[in-house]
């Protein structure tokens, strides 16, 4: 809701003037949230950038947080929040992780909730901002034609006044794991199933994303092959690996018809069991030029660019090293990915479903099916 918020006026721009200033000189900005993290960035020319910065510090430091456009921006994220709940290939997400990380924020859904929505004060936003918008929480980042020593003297000026960090303590995600099923009357069938994956900070957190290319990670990877290609199961299979801060996350997905449930997840967990037993040395080359070519392929596009620093030093606090990370990529070797594999998938299960649920078996059945 903050992040909302940030566009809904300052004492010197209302929410028009924020959007139109950007607009008139050709640019684009927006925001997102993640679970880690809150994101405002602008995409326009270089002659542009002392517009951008001005109009972005004047967000982040003088919103005005009016009780008026407090109100009106309740009703545009319960809508959203509707919108989500309609897409049930967005829902699952959200039951899965607040399924494998039970009772605690990093499980909870980033929409919010809707009660939740309703009842959000002005103070409660106020004292978010005070907290978390601070000095030793913010990175500014930006990419393509840019003067670093211009763009420092610019942040100094704009940015100076941020308040310093408040000393408070950070309760780490606890991975727990588990089963939820939600029965519902839907044209297809979803599912994830997920594991206890690495932390960002993790040495071998490079080999749990290449385990997710091997696994599932594009029309070559092994679940596409055997479920989609072979079986004919699925339109839609993959699986991913999410680095966090103080964990990680491995997961799953797929969707299908209602009746081929049943015979999917028993496919899955095989494949799971095949990974940690024989990797070949083509496959994971193949893996390995997957990950290096994503990575650099990404620094063509200047915002996907920024946006990589700034995490890296935010989380890191180091400058992101390309050189660095592809040597990372080309030293992975078979022994290392399965170690990562067992590792991965020895710990509880999540299991997550959405839609008519009939076909699928139990998690015990599951979880003895990952353990043969």
């Amino acid at each position: 809701m903050v992040e909302h918020m940030l566009f809904k006026g300052t004492e010197k721009r209302n929410a028009g003037d924020i959007v139109r200033e950007i607009e008139d000189v050709g640019g684009s900005m927006n925001a997102y949230t993640s679970r880690e993290l809150t994101s405002y960035h602008v995409h326009l020319l270089k002659d542009n950038v002392p517009l951008a910065l001005d109009v972005l510090a004047d967000m982040y430091k003088n919103s005005s947080f009016s009780d008026e456009e407090i109100e009106r921006e309740r009703g545009v994220i319960i809508q959203e929040i509707g919108m989500c709940n309609d897409t049930p290939d967005d829902v699952i997400f959200d039951l899965h992780f607040e399924t494998a990380y039970p009772d605690q924020s990093f499980g909870a859904p980033i929409l919010g909730q809707e009660h939740k929505i309703e009842n959000m004060t002005r103070a409660t936003l106020l004292d978010h901002v005070s907290r978390f918008y601070s000095a030793g929480r913010t990175v500014i980042s930006a990419a393509g034609n840019i003067d670093h020593e211009t763009l420092i003297e610019q942040c100094d000026k704009l940015f100076r006044r941020l308040s310093s960090d408040s000393n408070q303590s950070q309760i780490g995600a606890v991975y727990e794991g588990g089963e939820m099923r939600l029965s519902k009357e839907l044209e297809q069938s979803h599912f994830i199933i997920g594991f206890e994956g690495l932390s960002r900070l993790n040495d071998d957190a490079v080999a749990a994303q290449a385990l997710s290319t091997l696994l599932g990670g594009g029309m070559s990877s092994r679940l596409f092959q055997e479920v989609r290609e072979k079986r004919g199961l699925v339109y839609s299979i993959f699986s991913f690996h999410s680095g966090y801060q103080d964990t990680g996350h491995f997961g799953i997905y797929a969707g299908t018809s209602p009746e081929k449930m049943g015979e999917i997840v028993p496919v899955v967990c095989d494949e799971i069991l095949k990974i940690t037993a024989d990797i070949h040395e083509d496959e994971l080359e193949r893996a390995k030029a997957q990950l290096k070519a994503n990575l650099l392929m990404g620094r063509e596009q200047m915002m996907s660019r920024a946006d990589g620093q700034a995490k890296h030093l935010l989380f890191r606090d180091e400058v992101l090293d390309i050189s660095k990370r592809v040597a990372t990529i080309e030293a992975l070797d078979v022994k290392k990915i399965r170690a990562v594999a067992k590792q991965i998938f020895s710990s509880r299960p999540t299991l997550s479903a959405l839609g008519p649920l009939d076909n699928l078996e139990d998690f015990d059945m599951v979880q003895k099916r990952l353990a043969a």
